[in-house]
This record gives C-alpha cells, sequence and structure tokens, in this order.
C-alpha cells in the first residue's frame, strides 16, 4: 500500500482593501488570527494563518489591501502585499461579486501580469448576487487576466470554502509540514491580543479615527495566584482631539473597547484577563519611520 502524499505550501490571499481576505482565511482555519471589520485597510501586518488536514497544510498569508498610499505607512503596506507574490507557491486574487471589475482590480491584475506563480480567481461574496450575474461578473475579469483557476465562494457563510481548500491542494508538491499540527498561525499572542483590541476601536469610532490608531501591548503577565492575566496595552493615534473620541465621555468608549476586547482575548489565552488601556497621542506617526517600526510593522515584510 502506497503512502498517501502530503502536499504543503504558501498561499498569498491578495485584493482590494475590504474583500474578505481576513474574514475568508479565519473561517479556512477555523479560528479567528486575523482582525475583521467594515472599514478598509485593516489588515496591516502580513498575517499567516495554518491549515493542516490529512491532505497536508497550507499555510496563508493574508496581506494588507492593495490601494494608492496616502502615508509613508500606506505605502510600506502595498509593498508588503507585493513583495508576498514573489514569495508563495500560489496566489489567491480575491474580489467582491457584490461591487464587480474596479479600477482597483484592475491595477492589481497589471501587478499580475510578471507573476509566475499559479493565480486563482476567488470571487467572494456570491452570496449578495444573484447567480445569473455572477458568469458576466466572472467573464470581465477572465478577459484581463488567464487565472489558472476560477472559484466562487462566500467567505462569511462558508459556500463552497471546501472545494476551494481541495483545488489549493491539487495544485500544491509534495512538502513537509512547516508547522505544527495543532499551530493555527505564527504571530505571537501579544501581537493578537493587539489586534483585537485595534478590531474593537474600529469597531466603536467614525472615520476620522481607524486609520490613526496603533495598538501596541507593553506587558502582558500572569497575577493573582495564577488565575489572571494583567495586559497592558497602549491605544495609539495622531492627535489630541482623537485621543478624546477614544476615551469618551467619562471614558464610556475606551471602557467598552475594553470590555469587547476581553470578551475575545480571554478565550484565546483561557485565563481570566485585567485589560488595562491607556490613549496616548503620537503626531502625526504614520509617516514617521521611526513610529511605524516601533509599533510593530516589521522591516522583513516591508524590504
Amino acid at each position: 500500500m502506497s503512502k498517501k502524499i502530503h502536499k504543503s505550501g504558501f498561499v498569498a490571499l491578495i485584493g482590494r482593501p475590504n474583500v474578505g481576505k481576513s474574514t475568508l482565511m479565519n473561517y479556512l482555519i477555523g479560528q479567528k488570527v486575523a482582525i475583521m471589520s467594515d472599514k478598509p485597510q485593516t489588515t496591516r501586518n502580513q498575517i499567516r494563518g495554518v491549515l493542516t488536514n490529512e491532505e497536508g497544510q497550507i499555510v496563508f498569508l493574508d496581506t494588507p489591501g492593495i490601494h494608492k498610499p496616502q502615508s509613508r505607512l500606506g505605502e510600506w503596506l502595498v509593498k508588503t502585499a507585493q513583495n508576498t507574490l514573489a514569495e508563495v507557491d500560489l496566489v489567491l486574487f480575491l474580489v467582491d461579486a457584490g461591487e464587480g471589475l474596479g479600477a482597483g482590480d484592475r491595477y492589481i491584475m497589471e501587478n499580475l501580469k510578471g507573476v509566475r506563480t499559479p493565480v486563482f480567481l476567488v470571487v467572494n461574496k456570491i452570496d449578495q448576487v444573484h447567480p445569473d450575474k455572477l458568469f458576466p461578473i466572472i467573464d470581465e475579469y477572465r478577459k484581463i487576466h488567464n487565472f489558472t483557476e476560477i472559484v466562487p465562494i462566500s467567505a462569511l457563510k462558508g459556500n463552497n470554502t471546501n472545494t476551494l481548500t481541495s483545488v489549493i491542494f491539487e495544485h500544491l508538491q509534495e512538502g513537509p509540514a512547516y508547522y505544527p499540527s495543532d499551530q493555527v498561525t505564527d504571530h505571537p499572542e501579544r501581537f493578537i491580543v493587539g489586534e483585537l483590541v485595534r478590531e474593537k476601536v474600529l469597531e466603536l469610532t467614525k472615520e476620522e479615527i481607524p486609520h490613526s490608531v496603533a495598538v501596541v501591548v507593553e506587558e502582558m503577565s500572569i497575577r493573582e495566584n495564577q488565575q489572571t492575566i494583567y495586559i497592558r496595552a497602549e491605544i495609539y493615534t495622531e492627535r489630541t482631539s482623537q485621543k478624546g473620541i477614544l476615551i469618551g465621555k467619562q471614558g464610556a468608549l475606551l471602557k467598552e473597547v475594553g470590555k469587547r476586547a476581553r470578551a475575545e482575548i480571554e478565550p484565546l489565552l483561557g485565563y481570566k484577563v485585567f485589560l488595562d488601556l491607556w490613549v496616548k497621542v503620537k503626531k502625526d506617526w504614520r509617516n514617521a519611520d521611526f513610529y511605524i517600526r516601533q509599533f510593530g510593522y516589521r522591516d522583513e515584510d516591508y524590504s
């Protein structure tokens, strides 16, 4: 009896901001490792999610959405996404079925012209369009780029995601497991905790806040006879007026951020959590390389 081939590989998720890349990766690996929001440019770091099953192992790289940058941070984010294309075995190009082909998609497909890696067109949010409209949408993309595979899905509802996983494995080569079978991400817990806090800020604030926020976890330590984890996180923004908005009247908004974040952090860590949040101002930090690095955006992601 022949031994079953173990396949493995690295798969990049690219696309315009807010097309569902993080939602898809979280669904496929069965656990939340990338934050989700209806605000564009939610993902900032290159986040790896690991799917291991009987066929092998897929390491997904959720990249920042490719967009026209408005700051130094924006330039770094776009460069991260573009650099990822040269590092992987397969590329998933996610598009929004509800929005159809746009200028941002054309820009990304222009970047894909020189890529030798197989590229799948993954048409997301199919639950939002009538089936009769789906094929004309796919045709628009197919006329511009010769995709290796085209897979329509709903990342939110899980429609056709098993098919996507199967087709990915069909195109991967025999290879080792890069991570233990029970590991779902390569990021440390501190990073995920900080991202969960930032996600709740995005949920609770309006347009003037989201892109100017960074979260740094300064301390995580076990307290009270090993029963509670104390976490001190600092939320940075660019203007004093934004600090006031983030804190809210009598601290109400900041308390709600903490309450929502703690509800997701405690199951992740398996402990009761005391979450100590502070808001600080770093003027125009998104255009300062020093602060971009200090706030955890790694040099190796942007080289």
